[in-house]
């Protein structure tokens, strides 16, 4: 695991905060709301892709077939 993935789920998540309070201000809700969805769901891609990497990793490891 690299350091960069964090920095990147940080980034999305710093990104995603600042346009839900923008759009929150604008009294844009419902679109704050898909916003951070769509936010939590990219960063759900990118750990889950982790993940399964990991269950590769061990089942290669101890050649589980």
């Amino acid at each position: 695991m690299d350091v960069s993935i964090l920095f990147k789920i940080g980034a999305i998540g710093i990104l995603t905060t600042v346009i839900c309070q923008l759009f929150q201000h604008q009294g844009r809700g419902d679109l704050a709301t898909l916003v951070g969805l769509a936010g939590l769901v990219i960063v759900l891609v990118i750990v889950l892709s982790m993940v399964s990497d990991l269950f590769s990793t061990i089942k290669t490891l101890f050649e589980l077939y």
